[in-house]
């Protein structure tokens, strides 16, 4: 029976052959050059933070590392806001103090290529690279920042690899790309999520694995509780209008997310009649990240979107507001956790509102909101 060596597939269905020889159908479209894995000396890894970690994220930068020496994988299960990516460069700083390799991956260009400049200004001293789609001149460096789809490059290649979003599209449930994170692990690895899936809880709470939870934002307020608000779509867009108009006049920027790329067409052409400065983005729109600077800059008011940006993007008092939210197909428990952890992320603005428009209340809907009060008393 063929197995393959790069994703561990062995399913008939998707094992092919050329000149007498099989091959894996499944990973065809991972080839490409490869890490050389060379050794790298001790470095010195002077931080540099914008700003100073609290006693609680102190404390669980400290107990990653603890675990990385002693031969544990962490899973990070920390919410929204709380500054997991900052927590974790005290391990990496480790790592490159031993001449270790390290790397953080992601599922998403647009973040990996963001948080390339943010570990650039934390690590003045050092080599980061970013590798990504087309973007992959450069394979190695005191830190490489990548792609989960980039992983193949890296056969047991990295002593520590710490994976942000792990349970984010495309990573999340896709058996090719979880192998190639398995196999490109030569050391330990630390996972990060503020919605780990229960799979993923159970693996790290058996014996030899650590579950680090951090349940506050680290400006030590609470998450903005989503507030529900019933009503049939034609309504939900006029309420929607009403917000914008509302937001508008207050100056506070605004993300309006929409289930599908029709639904967010759809619904911008009706909303930006009524409300104009705004724009909208989706997987497929040309100029995306063109038109989510010019949001970020503040050239836009409000925002339409779909789940593309539910995740990694951090903008001063940002509301959001969820066009039909009820579309279960779309929109679980996690995604509306982590589409309301976009508002309230910085320390001199730390509140926002959060509307879920739809016609029923989902047992998604319920659940996100009772997680995000149970994370609230924590404080």
């Amino acid at each position: 029976m063929f197995v393959c060596p790069r994703c561990g597939n062995k399913d008939e269905r998707y094992i092919g052959h050329k000149n007498g020889a099989p091959y894996c159908r499944k990973c065809i479209i991972f080839s490409g050059e490869e890490a050389k894995g060379i050794e790298h000396p001790p470095k010195k890894a002077p931080l540099s933070l914008a700003y100073k970690l609290s006693e609680e994220q102190s404390n669980l930068s400290r107990r990653i590392v603890e675990n990385f020496v002693n031969g544990v994988d962490t899973l990070v299960y920390a919410v929204c806001g709380s500054g997991k990516t900052e927590i974790s460069y005290g391990v990496l700083a480790y790592a490159i103090s031993h001449g270790f390799r390290a790397g953080f991956a992601l599922p998403r260009r647009d973040v990996v290529i963001e948080l390339y400049w943010r570990m650039m200004k934390a690590f003045p001293n050092n080599k980061v690279v970013a590798v990504y789609g087309d973007h992959h001149r450069r394979l190695e460096g005191d830190i490489v920042i990548l792609t989960t789809h980039q992983l193949y490059r890296y056969p047991e290649y990295f002593d520590l690899l710490v994976m942000d979003e792990i349970d984010a599209f495309p990573f999340k449930g896709n058996d090719v790309l979880i192998a190639l994170y398995k196999k490109s692990l030569r050391g330990h690895c630390v996972l990060m999520s503020a919605t780990p899936s229960e799979a993923i809880l159970k693996e790290f709470g058996k014996e030899n694995h650590g579950i680090l939870e951090l349940m506050t934002r680290f400006h030590k307020k609470p998450i903005p509780v989503p507030k529900v608000e019933l009503s049939i779509p034609i309504f939900q867009v006029l309420k929607i209008i009403k917000k914008l108009r509302e937001y508008g006049k207050q100056g506070k920027p605004c993300f309006v997310f929409a289930p599908t790329i029709d639904l967010c067409e759809t619904l911008y052409s009706n909303v930006s009649i009524a409300v104009k400065g705004g724009d909208y983005v989706h997987s497929e729109r040309e100029n995306k990240d063109q038109i989510i600077n010019a949001f970020k800059a503040g050239k836009l008011n409000y925002l339409l979107t779909t789940s593309v940006l539910e995740r990694g993007v951090t903008i001063k008092n940002l509301q959001v507001l969820v066009y039909q939210a009820d579309k279960r197909s779309i929109y679980d428990s996690a995604t509306l956790i982590q589409i309301s952890g976009r508002v309230g992320r910085k320390m001199d603005a730390p509140n926002g509102e959060v509307i879920f428009f739809a016609e029923k209340e989902t047992e998604e809907i319920a659940d996100a909101v009772r997680k995000i009060e149970h994370y609230n008393t924590f404080l």
